[in-house]
């Protein structure tokens, strides 16, 4: 069963570059490791914004950092709002730029922050043709 939670933005930092949002839902990170091995960990969402995601593992899973991986939310959960339009047409090729404080009983990073590699600009739904009607508009 999926379980969705959303809550209101959160702004308590000024340097970010959109609003996070605490949306908690599942998710897999797909990856080769450095012998070329495909691997996978189910995840939860903890906090996205339009550009970011930072998930928890359910299982150990060594990432490094910098890593490019590829993210995609639970098909049950794509419809949940508060997740940014990329995140729910399905894989979004992103990068692992900070791997999360370790527990100290397991050893295990807590979690990860993403970077969606997504063009921040058309991270919006648009209607089809409209970003054609733009470019002509530009053009003229």
């Amino acid at each position: 069963m999926q379980v969705a939670t959303v809550s209101t933005p959160t702004t308590t930092h000024s340097r970010r570059r959109s609003t996070r949002r605490e949306v908690c839902v599942e998710g897999r990170l797909t990856w080769k490791d450095a012998s070329g091995t495909l691997r996978f960990a189910s995840v939860i969402t903890r906090n996205v914004s339009d550009v970011d995601a930072f998930v928890e593992c359910q299982a150990p899973a060594q990432i490094p950092r910098f890593r490019l991986v590829h993210f995609q939310v639970e098909r049950a959960a794509r419809g949940v709002s508060g997740l940014p339009p990329a995140l729910q047409r399905g894989k979004v090729l992103s990068a692992v730029y900070r791997v999360g404080a370790r527990h100290a009983r397991t050893g295990m990073p807590q979690g990860y922050a993403l970077r969606l590699l997504v063009d921040p600009s058309s991270s919006s739904v648009e209607a089809p043709g409209s970003l054609e009607a733009r470019r002509t508009a530009a053009a003229n």
